[in-house]
This record gives structure tokens, C-alpha cells and sequence, in this order.
């Protein structure tokens, strides 16, 4: 199937014929080198049959459906129907006009395979490698931020009753969970209660690109995962890194003293030490800047409707919040280059 699936047919000769549309999607194919992405799923992804024994479909089409999934915003089903029904996603996938196409099922298998071999950081880093290749992505600073992203299940209260056996210290305090969803938890914010995860991203101070981020319970505050946010868009010494009170802390800012960066975290007043004019007047610079972080997060939801999780967990959801990255990531570029 791997040969059939990808083998141009006269139906396909037929609309090479009538020429491009010089699309969004042509302009993500004249932009990426799909051949290192090949490279790339290959290591690690050697599926040669599918669970019936038919052969597999190839690696690059089928991450190629995920892309056009965030693009579009389609359920599995969604997108089976699409690919079936329009030749835009066809071509661009590289699948051919003759072959057989993958059903919805096959397509949520091949995500969830890509998650057991470990391979979207791999394949983040690749195509954040392209963008900076050709000078579009500049790693010179950072701004780091966070935002709720609620749990794609509604919480509803539930209270295990322990059973009559057991002693009464354990009766006393019975177990309360909120749904089948059970790495999300509560946080408030403002005076609303969410249910779910916060999603921690880093973005480039010039253009917004995603360096990097990862997913974490909702009560999980922003002070403490400034290292993580470093290790994952792999700040270089010297270069500069913004962020707002949340991250406002010592510890802090002795970690960007250690790595040579230059501290552009706001300032936070204390009780009985209000602001200096000049902390004041550094606030009003960082967040003169910080509004790209918060257009890039805005973007994600509105645009991508990262405003709540399609799956459930903590590893799916840094798989969502990865693939998300990349498709807005390439959006940007092809912004950006034309």
C-alpha cells in the first residue's frame, strides 16, 4: 500500500494539468523539505502492516493529515471526510487520486503511535530548525507565559463511599474526584472556577514563533516551571527573557543570572514595599513587549480552539499543545516569507 497509496495516477496527471492555485498549502510544500521529516519518522517509525495485515500507509502523508487537521480544526471523522472529498488535501498530503485514503480510525492509531515512539519534540525541533534555517525564526530573546486550557471533559463531582470494612480513618474521608480526566485539576482564576491544565509556552521576542512549552495540572503555578520553559526552547546564553509577576521570584532570577541572560521579568509590589519609579517604568517596557505572547496564546485559541483539550491526560495533552505548535508555526512562516 505504500507504493500505491503515493504512486501518481492519470487522474493526478490530469490536475497537475490545470496548474496551482498557489495556495496556503502549496505555499507550506515550497517552504518545508519534506524529506527531512521523512527522515525524521522513519527512525522510529517502521509500521510496515496495519493491524489486519494489509500493508501500512507511508509516515509522511499521514503526519501531513495531522497538520491539516489543526489547520481546519477536524475531528478524526471530520478529517476522513475531507481528505475523501477534496483534492487540495489530497495533493498535499501526497496521497494519490486512485489510492485507497486512511479512515479516522487508522489516523487516530498513527497519533497515538507517534506519541508511544516519543517522535513530536523531534519532529517540533525539525521544523523549527527549517524556519530558523532560513532566517525567519531569530532565538535573540524570549517571552514565557501560561494559559488555562480547560479539560475536554466536564467535571461532575463524584464521592467514592469506602466500604464498611475498612477502618475509620479511611471511612472518614472518602475519595472525591471530578471526572474520567483525573491529571486535570481546579484552578480560579479571576472569580471563575476551571477545570484542566495550564499550557506553558515560550515564544521568540520578535516574531512569536513556539520555542517551546509543555502541559500541567491547572494549579500548577508559573513561578515554577521558568527552568522547564528555558530547557524546552533552549534559550541561548545572552540572550534576553521576558515574563510577567507570575514569575516574579528570587530563585528566578538568579536562574537567568546563571545562564547569562538578562532579566526581564516584571516586578511585583509586597505588602509594605510598593514599586520604585524605575520598577515601575521597567513594568511599562516588559509589557510593551509582552503582548506577542499573549497574541500568540489568543491565536492558539481562537484560531486552533486550544481553549480546550480534545484528549485526555497529560501526555496527550502535550501532544495536542506540540501539534498545535508546529501547525501555527508553519502558518506564521509562510505569513512570513511571502
Amino acid at each position: 500500500m505504500t507504493d500505491q497509496c503515493t504512486t501518481k495516477g492519470f487522474a493526478d496527471f490530469a490536475v497537475e494539468q490545470r496548474g496551482y492555485a498557489h495556495t496556503f498549502l502549496d505555499k507550506v510544500d515550497t517552504l518545508i523539505e519534506w524529506d527531512r521529516i521523512e527522515k525524521v519518522l522513519m527512525k522510529k517509525y517502521r509500521k510496515t502492516a496495519s493491524a489486519d495485515g494489509r500493508p501500512a500507509y507511508p509516515a509522511l502523508p499521514m503526519f501531513k493529515l495531522l497538520l491539516l487537521q489543526r489547520w481546519y480544526n477536524l475531528s478524526d471523522p471530520g478529517l476522513e471526510e475531507a481528505v475523501k472529498d477534496r483534492i487540495s488535501f489530497i495533493r498535499f498530503s501526497g496521497f494519490s487520486l486512485a489510492s485507497t485514503l486512511p479512515d479516522h480510525s487508522t489516523i487516530c492509531r498513527f497519533r497515538n503511535t507517534l506519541l508511544a515512539l516519543r517522535l513530536y519534540d523531534l519532529l517540533f525541533e525539525e521544523i523549527n530548525c527549517q524556519i530558523e534555517t532560513k532566517g525567519l525564526l531569530v532565538r535573540e530573546g524570549a517571552i514565557v507565559d501560561a494559559a488555562i486550557v480547560e479539560s475536554s471533559r466536564r467535571p461532575r463531582k463524584v464521592i467514592e463511599v469506602m466500604p464498611e470494612d475498612r477502618k475509620e480513618e479511611e471511612a472518614s474521608a472518602p475519595h472525591t474526584s471530578y471526572s474520567a480526566d483525573t491529571d486535570a485539576t481546579w484552578i480560579k482564576k479571576g472569580m471563575r472556577p476551571y477545570y484542566g491544565y495550564k499550557a506553558h509556552i515560550t515564544v521568540d521576542a520578535k516574531e512569536s514563533f513556539i520555542l517551546g512549552g509543555h502541559i500541567t495540572p491547572a494549579h500548577v503555578a508559573d513561578t515554577t516551571e521558568l527552568t522547564h520553559l528555558l530547557n524546552d526552547a533552549k534559550i541561548p546564553e545572552g540572550a534576553f527573557v521576558l515574563a510577567d509577576k507570575g514569575y516574579a521570584s528570587e530563585k528566578n532570577r538568579n536562574i537567568l543570572t546563571e545562564r547569562t541572560c538578562t532579566d526581564g521579568i516584571m516586578h511585583k509590589a509586597a505588602r509594605g514595599r510598593p514599586l520604585t519609579p524605575l520598577q515601575r517604568f521597567i513594568n511599562h517596557l516588559i509589557s510593551s513587549q509582552r503582548y506577542k505572547v499573549e497574541r500568540c496564546i489568543g491565536t492558539l485559541k481562537r484560531g486552533y480552539h486550544f481553549f480546550r483539550m480534545r484528549y485526555l491526560g497529560l501526555k496527550k495533552g502535550q501532544m495536542e499543545l506540540t501539534m498545535t505548535a508546529m501547525a501555527y508555526n508553519l502558518k506564521k512562516a509562510v505569513l512570513l516569507s511571502t
